[in-house]
């Protein structure tokens, strides 16, 4: 029988603010057994790029990397970000380690081709190294990562925090018996948008297709549940859409074969 995991990805929002990161160590520090945290950090680097002088430039919510940009988030997600959690995590008890994909070559990403639009620096993940990062979790280390990942020869990669945080929980699903929980700003999938109330408890792949066919699951609720049922199909047990401050409850949507 596999040991439990639970892999939790947080958005920049959570883990920029006093109050809500320090709910969040306090939260993640109680849940018990093995545990992974991916997070991210968007607006921190927004504001350090700012004062860098340097523009950001986004498209369809996502940040296009030109080389300067590249050196700003690795150094803001890599360092500052996810630094500031490890020594929270520390502080409560949790041997946490901060990475990024480069170390131990965890993992490999290739850089996205151009298209419609040139991402440059941005990275699309090509594998995870489930081996050493089931070792570390193992030897009772919990592994806190950046969303950074790298190329194989020499070159890191701006990486969407939510398809590593899937990736990862499907490579790891061989070894262990993963849940993978998104946390974002709202209690759940809802059927309104305008009821924090309306969450929808369980979500299948039959009820998702029908729910997006009729308007109420749309924007970037799709990609989000694309890449929870992706999950569910490369053998996690479940994935779970809640609150950051929720992921020691049963509230939430819990998406289901």
């Amino acid at each position: 029988m596999k040991e439990k995991l639970i892999v939790i990805k947080v958005g920049g929002k959570v883990v920029e603010e006093e109050d809500s990161l320090t709910q969040l160590l306090n939260d993640f520090a109680a849940i018990q057994g093995n545990k992974i945290l991916i997070h991210g950090g968007g607006r921190s680097a927004t504001k350090i790029a700012s004062l860098l002088g340097i523009e950001s430039e986004m498209v369809n919510g996502r940040r296009i990397t030109d080389s300067e940009t590249l050196k700003v988030v690795t150094m803001v997600y890599g360092g500052l970000v996810n630094k500031n959690i490890v020594a929270g995590l520390q502080a409560r008890g949790v041997n946490a380690l901060g990475l990024t994909g480069a170390d131990m070559d965890i993992i490999r990403s290739i850089k996205r081709p151009v298209k419609e639009v040139d991402y440059g620096f941005v990275g699309d993940v090509e594998r995870v190294n489930a081996s050493v990062l089931g070792d570390l979790i193992k030897k009772g280390i919990v592994p806190v990562l950046a969303p950074l990942t790298h190329d194989g020869c020499g070159h890191m990669l701006n990486t969407n925090a939510d398809t590593i945080a899937g990736e990862t929980a499907k490579a790891l699903a061989g070894i262990f018996d993963v849940t993978l929980v998104y946390c974002f700003e709202k209690r759940g999938v809802l059927l309104d948008e305008t009821d924090d109330n309306s969450v929808i408890r369980q979500l299948t792949r039959a009820e998702f297709d029908a729910y997006v066919t009729q308007g109420v699951i749309q924007g970037g609720m799709i990609p989000k549940l694309e890449n929870s049922f992706s999950a569910i199909n490369a053998g996690v047990s479940q994935v779970v859409i809640t609150l950051s401050s929720a992921i020691n409850s049963n509230d939430g949507t819990h998406v289901i074969k």
